[in-house]
């Protein structure tokens, strides 16, 4: 799976969350300052070529919908992060944001709990 721009994330989860939209809706959703029509659509173009969104014709527009679930994407930047910056080690990167951003140990348990319901 391709890597996205920062752009195209931000489109992205748009679409994640209206699963199925005009170019107009996305923009509606995005921050100010809103980027320009052709700016989206040009996106949105890019998107579908690199096979993260596909189209259906609506009238003489374009509704649009992802073909990659966002826990998909979710799940390949991560392993890329860990692998790039943390040497493939969930451990060392859970250690690193434990020491950087101050967590607790109740924050930590809280954590492994969830993960722990999460194996089979």
């Amino acid at each position: 799976m391709k890597q996205l721009t920062k752009a195209e994330e931000e489109v992205m989860i748009v679409l994640w969350e209206l699963q199925k939209c005009n170019v107009a809706s996305i923009i509606e959703k995005l921050p100010e300052p809103k980027p320009a029509y052709n700016t989206v659509s040009t996106i949105v173009r890019i998107l579908e070529s690199k096979g993260f969104v596909y189209h259906e014709q609506l009238g003489k527009g374009y509704l649009y919908f992802p073909l990659v679930m966002k826990s998909d994407y979710s799940n390949q930047s991560i392993n890329k992060l860990v692998d790039g910056y943390f040497q493939g080690s969930f451990k060392s990167m859970v250690s690193f944001f434990m020491k950087k951003n101050d967590m607790s140990l109740s924050e930590l348990e809280s954590v492994l709990n969830e993960i722990k319901k999460e194996k089979p």
